[in-house]
C-alpha cells in the first residue's frame, strides 16, 4: 500500500530551505522497517493575486510504500510533524496531510486538480481531506491548501514531476535510456512522429533529471538531436540575475 505525505508553505523570502528540499530531506532520512520511499514528487499550484507564497508556489509529496495493508504506520505523522518541527522556518505557513491510498477520495483529487489554477480557503482544503489528515502547523496555517493539493494531484498521477527516485540523480551525463529505465524511469520521445528510443541511446539533460509524472509513473519527455541522441525537453530553469 502507498502512503502519501504532502507537505507546503515551509520556507519564507530567504529561507535556506525550499519546500521541495525540505521533503527530500524527510524521505532521505526515513528509515524504517515496515516502509520504504518510493518518490518523491513536486507540485505546481498557482500565481494568483491573493495567494501568498515565497517565490515559485510549489507543494511536494513524499510516496512512502508500507509492508502491508493497515493504513498508515504508527509514528509516520509523528516523525513528519518533528522534520517540520526542525526545519520549517520560523516565518512559514507549514501544512502536512498524509494519507493512505485508500483514504483518498474522488472528492480530494478534485479538489487538487482545481487547485492548480483556482484560489481556495483553508476551510475548502480542510473539507475536502478526510477528517483528522490534515494539518497545521504554524504561522496562519495556510500550507494546509498545497499539503492537501499535494497529496490529491499525486493520487490523481497526471501531474507534477519526479524530484527525487530511486538513483536518478545519481546518473551520469548524458546517460543512456537503459540506465533510466534500470532506476524505474520511462523515457518518452515528444517529437510530432516519434520513434522508441533505444537502450543504448544517449540522453542529454544537463545532470537535471526530472521526470513528469504519467498514470503515476516516473517518464522523462525527451527530444531527438540526432540518430542515437535525444534531449531532455525540460531542462533547469535560469536563474534570474538583477539588473546593474
Amino acid at each position: 500500500m502507498l502512503i502519501y505525505m504532502g507537505f507546503d508553505d515551509t520556507d519564507a523570502v530567504d529561507a535556506p530551505m525550499g519546500t521541495g528540499r525540505l521533503a527530500r530531506l524527510f524521505a532521505d532520512g526515513l528509515d524504517r522497517a515496515d516502509c520504504s520511499v518510493v518518490g518523491v514528487l513536486r507540485h505546481q499550484l498557482p500565481r494568483l493575486d491573493g495567494i501568498p507564497y515565497t517565490s515559485n508556489n510549489s507543494s511536494a509529496c513524499v510516496v512512502v510504500r508500507v509492508r502491508d495493508d493497515s493504513g498508515v504506520p504508527e509514528g509516520l505523522v509523528d516523525a513528519a510533524v518533528a522534520h517540520l518541527d526542525r526545519y520549517a522556518d520560523e516565518e512559514g505557513d507549514p501544512g502536512l496531510c498524509v494519507l493512505s491510498e485508500r483514504e483518498t477520495t474522488p472528492e480530494l483529487v478534485a479538489f487538487a486538480v482545481a487547485a492548480t489554477t483556482t484560489k481556495f480557503t483553508q476551510r475548502q482544503a480542510m473539507e475536502a481531506t478526510p477528517k483528522g489528515r490534515l494539518w497545521g502547523l504554524g504561522g496562519d496555517n495556510g500550507g494546509v491548501i498545497g499539503a492537501a493539493a499535494a497529496v490529491g494531484l499525486t493520487r490523481y498521477g497526471w501531474c507534477g514531476r519526479f524530484i527525487e527516485y530511486g538513483d536518478m540523480r545519481s546518473l551520469s551525463e548524458p546517460v543512456t535510456v537503459a540506465d533510466l529505465n534500470g532506476c524505474g524511469v520511462r523515457v518518452m520521445s515528444t517529437d510530432r512522429d516519434p520513434v522508441v528510443p533505444r537502450p543504448s541511446d544517449r540522453v542529454v539533460s544537463g545532470g537535471w533529471i526530472r521526470p513528469s509524472a504519467m498514470a503515476g509513473e516516473p517518464v522523462l519527455q525527451v527530444a531527438a538531436r540526432e540518430p542515437g541522441v535525444w534531449a531532455a525537453v525540460h531542462t533547469k530553469r535560469k536563474k534570474k540575475t538583477k539588473a546593474a
